[in-house]
Formats: structure tokens, sequence, C-alpha cells
């Protein structure tokens, strides 16, 4: 009976060891006292996108589907510019891709990033996740997160295209973007 017990006791000890031992924090409350550097902060920005489909130097390269249809996929790296002229200077980068999501109408499925290279918002991005009913003359579009100056952002784009050559697919698109960041 004595080296039942203490058997018992040896195995309750070992259990609890590895308890212990394997037992690491998945999670952690951060309480941070609300100061002026941590209020929510709105900024409006400005730019022109340019999708370049056409040869020679396309900056957008269709990689699924043989027609402009329903389920077409282009990824794209895409200049940013201050004004509409492809000459403007480069404020950014539009990374990501876009697909045909609609069978009956030319509606796109954006998944991009944008990724700005100047200024005081160099190195910092925002991602936008959304719908982009291509005809229409005003589109907006969820900014879903953000990286940077824009870390936790949140906001909306809108979309404004200014020139479509619908021969080529090639467009200069202008935003307007508000995006809540802290």
């Amino acid at each position: 009976m004595g080296s039942h017990h203490f058997l018992l006791k040896f195995f309750n000890f070992l259990l609890l060891s590895m308890i212990t031992i394997t037992s690491a924090r998945f999670s952690e409350k951060l309480i941070e006292p609300i100061t002026a550097a941590r209020m929510e902060k709105t900024t409006k920005l400005h730019f022109y996108f340019h999708d370049k489909v056409s040869e020679p130097n396309a900056t957008a390269v269709r990689i699924i589907g043989d027609g402009p249809g329903f389920g077409m996929t282009v990824m794209m790296d895409d200049a940013l510019t201050e004004g509409p002229d492809r000459g403007s200077k480069v404020v950014g980068r539009a990374q990501g891709m876009y697909s045909v999501a609609a069978q009956n109408d030319v509606s796109l499925l954006m998944v991009v990033t944008y990724v700005f290279l100047e200024g005081s918002y160099k190195g910092s991005s925002i991602s936008v996740l959304g719908r982009n009913h291509v005809f229409d003359d005003v589109r907006e579009m969820p900014i879903v997160g953000g990286s940077g100056v824009f870390r936790l952002g949140r906001g909306y784009a809108l979309a404004h295209t200014v020139w479509l050559d619908l021969k080529t697919g090639d467009a200069t698109v202008e935003y307007n973007v508000t995006v809540l960041h802290f």
C-alpha cells in the first residue's frame, strides 16, 4: 500500500511538472494609457493609379483565364503617382491582383496593397479588399488594414476612371482615400 501511495504522489508530481513546463502564453492583455500618440487619426490621400496591361513595359499581367470574362485574374505592380500623367512623380506602388468576379457585368474583386515610397508615409501601406464595378463613375472599396503609419487602418477608397483604353485595357484611375489609423 505504501509503494502504491508513493507511486501516485510521484506520478502527480511528474504530471504537474509537465504542465508547468509546457504552459506558454497564447495571448496577453495590454492596457495602454490613451495618449495623444494613441488617439485615432484620419488621413486623406489623393493619387493616381496607372494600370498598364499592354506591352511594352506592362505592369499588370494576366495569370488566369484565356479571355476577358469571368474568372480572368491579373497580377499587378502598378505605379501610384501625384498627377494623372504617367510621367508624374511616383509616390507608391499598387501591388496585388484583381479578378473578374461577376458573370454578367464587369465587376472586379480587388486584392491590393498600396505601398507608399515617399514622404512621411514612406514604407507604410494600406490594404484594399472589395468589389470594383469598373464602369460606375465612382466606386467605393473598403480599406481593411494597413502597416507603418497606417497600422490598424480602416476606411474607404473612392476610385474614378480618368482614362481607359478599351482595346488594350490600360487605365488611369484617380483615388481619393480616407483612412483612420492610430
